[in-house]
């Protein structure tokens, strides 16, 4: 039975009706807004932007972040099994999964975790500590290159099509 669902997906994703991809891909761009939304809000005012807000507000919309993530999570599958042999053997979409297993993990972490506690708890024009500031920065550069890599797999698409 397991053999004949991963081609039943495919064949639902890719050729049984021409709307079921752009909807996917609409579906990915909305779960990609929330994880932007939640995760660069906050990261921004851990770097020192909109100092006058505390983070408490910010750090509340972190599950939207992890619900865009679980979104993104589902559709990417859709998309991999739609068209396997494009994303298996594409270095672009391995850089993107490294980027979003790491991202991933760090939004998790942050609000499942008591590591993000201790900032959490700032308030209006209060500084976080210096570490704080590196793992926002490197979270909003992780997450345009998320973006950047995504954008640019189409443009594979030609030169992947026939797989390995």
């Amino acid at each position: 039975m397991g053999s004949k669902i991963v081609p039943s997906v495919s064949h639902f994703v890719t050729a049984s009706s021409r709307w079921v991809w752009p909807v996917l891909e609409t579906l990915h761009f909305l779960g990609l807004i929330l994880i932007v939304a939640a995760i660069g809000g906050l990261n921004l005012r851990l770097l020192g932007f909109v100092k006058d807000l505390p983070v408490a507000p910010l750090h509340r919309l972190l599950p939207w972040g992890i619900a865009g993530l679980v979104i993104n999570i589902i559709t990417g599958i859709l998309f991999f099994v739609g068209m396997p042999f494009f994303y298996a053997w594409n270095p672009l979409f391995h850089l993107k999964m490294a980027g979003v297993v790491v991202a991933g993990a760090t939004l998790v972490l942050f609000n499942c975790t008591s590591a993000f506690r201790s900032w959490a708890t700032l308030g209006p024009g209060e500084d976080p500590p210096a570490v704080a500031k590196f793992i926002a920065a490197s979270s909003l550069i992780l997450w345009l290159v998320i973006i950047v890599l995504g954008r640019y797999l189409p443009l594979t698409q030609e030169s992947l099509r026939a797989g390995p």
